[in-house]
Parts: structure tokens; sequence; C-alpha cells
């Protein structure tokens, strides 16, 4: 299905500019994220859902109805439903006896599942508990990692390139103050990972910097990581590389030092310094004798004064 998907050719014009969106480029667009609620997901995953997918907003996918899968066993229906909603980022909710309160964070690489950690939730604080105000739809957050667990532990290294997948939102080329109003803050620790969200205030300093506290927004996470399905180290290296055409040249004969001076090197060819046009002076001007010694190429003997 997916293969007559991909091959069949568009019979309108409007068919054919979906179908070219859809094509890879060499500046990507913004990732998707696909929010999956699972045939026996109850109210608390429900609202984590809902409450992930505003955040994420308008970078987001919200599923309504249940869909039985599970991941680890099957992973057909989340590919398929990557390539129907042209998503490479999941978040998938359910809930058992055996793994209460279940979320499956993962994502694709062509249409193919790369990465799938799998998270219990232990304690949950949505928005509507926190009665403040509330970050605007697609604000861009600002993302803090606590702990040693995200660089010395391997799993934990994958978690948190795929948070920073999942939350980053759109590339931006310029900053505004005023617009860094998000803080998504994720803290691992004693094999928990805390996740907690803020609204940033900038107050009053009496100085040209302001002051800036921060307010509990919501949703708060207590995680615990449970099963992981990682990539191997080929396959993640190979959705890593990046086309030519985006790679830096090489600027050549160019060096730099300890400092973070940078030096040039300049190559010229070898200059003949006899035609060299010097400053024309009255001293330095050549007399008809010394040009006829130059055209001879031989000197001839001076004469002697006559006592």
């Amino acid at each position: 299905l997916l293969l007559m998907y991909h091959c069949r050719k568009p019979k309108t014009k409007r068919a054919k500019r979906f179908l070219e969106k859809r094509e890879p480029k060499l500046t990507e667009n913004t990732k998707n994220a696909m929010l999956i609620k699972g045939g026996n997901a109850n109210l608390t995953v429900t609202d984590v859902l809902k409450d992930i997918y505003a955040v994420k907003k308008p970078f987001a996918v919200l599923f309504k109805k249940k869909n039985i899968t599970r991941p680890f066993e099957d992973q057909t229906s989340l590919e398929f439903f990557s390539k129907k909603s042209d998503c490479s980022l999941f978040l998938f909710g359910s809930h058992n006896k055996k793994r209460p309160n279940n979320l499956i964070i993962g994502r694709m690489f062509d249409y193919h599942v790369l990465d799938m950690i799998e998270l219990g939730i232990e304690k949950f604080v949505s928005l509507k508990d926190i009665k403040t105000s509330k970050c605007p739809e697609g604000t861009k957050p600002m993302l803090i990692f606590a702990g040693d667990l995200f660089d010395l532990n391997e799993e934990y290294r994958r978690l948190k390139s795929l948070l920073i997948d999942f939350f980053r939102g759109p590339t931006v080329s310029n900053i505004r103050l005023a617009g860094l109003e998000h803080v998504l803050h994720f803290t691992a620790v004693d094999g928990k990972i805390y996740m907690r969200s803020y609204k940033v205030l900038l107050k009053k300093s009496g100085c040209r910097i302001p002051r800036i506290e921060l307010e509990d927004m919501g949703p708060s996470l207590d995680l615990v990581m449970r099963r992981t399905h990682l990539a191997s180290d080929d396959l993640y290296k190979l959705s890593l590389k990046q086309p030519k055409a985006l790679k830096p040249k090489k600027k050549k004969n160019i060096s730099r030092d300890a400092f973070g001076t940078t030096y040039g090197r300049i190559h010229m060819q070898k200059q003949d310094l006899s035609k060299l046009q010097t400053r024309k002076m009255k001293g330095l001007k050549k007399r008809a004798a010394d040009k006829s010694v130059e055209e001879d190429g031989a000197v001839s003997p001076k004469k002697t004064k006559s006592a």
C-alpha cells in the first residue's frame, strides 16, 4: 500500500503540489508530531496527550480515535500513520495492568521507526490545574537539561536527543527578547525524569537588563524509563548524514592560533625586480653612457686625462 502511494502519479495540479511538498529537500520543514491514543488509554493518559498537544501546536496532529496497536510488537500502523500525516515524531499513550499510565515517544527515519523509548507516568499536573496565564500558541520553548545521566548513560543521551527533536520547534534566524516566554526543564536524577514547564516573566530591575522570574505554568510530569528500542550505530549515523550541498566549503590556507586569531596565506608568483617601477628621481636617472653599456654588454675602458 505504501509503495503504491509513493509510486502513483498525480492527476491534478493540486495533487502535484501536495506531493512536491513531501519530496526530500535540502532544508527540511519543521518536524510534525502525531499524538496517538491507545485502545486502552485512561483519562490520565488522554489528558497528558492533550496538554502536550497544546504545548506542541501548531506542529502536531492529535488523533481523537483510539488505535489498538502495540508499537514494540508491531510498528506497521505507526509507519502507515506517519506516511499518511507526514509526521516524523510520535507520542503513543496507553494503559494496562502491567504498564500503567504508559507513554512511548519516538521518531521516524524514511517513514520507519528509528528510536522508541517507553516512559511511565508517576505523577501528572495538567495545564488546567494550575491557574496562571499561559504562553500563546506556537511559542518556541527554551530547553534546559539537568543531570549527569543525560551525558553519561547512552539511553538517557538518546532520550535527550529525542526530547530536543520533539520540542525544539521551528528554526529561527533572529530572536526577540519578548519572545523568550516558555521554558521546558528536564531533570534526570535517581532513575527518574522530571519535566517542568515555566512561563518567563520579565520584571523591572532599575537597569537595562530586566529581572527574570519563572512561573509554573504546567504541564508537570514525573516519568520513569521502561523499555527502549534504539537504532543501531550505522543506521543512526545514516540518519544524521547531511547532503553535500549543505556542508560548508573548506577554506584553504587559513589557520588559527591558540587565541583564536585567524591567519591567511597568500601565494604569489616570483616578481621581476628589474622591471619594477620606482620613484622617478633626478639622481637615479640613467645616463646615455650607461644605456650604451647595457646594450653592448661590455664595459669600455675609461680614457685617462692628459696632463
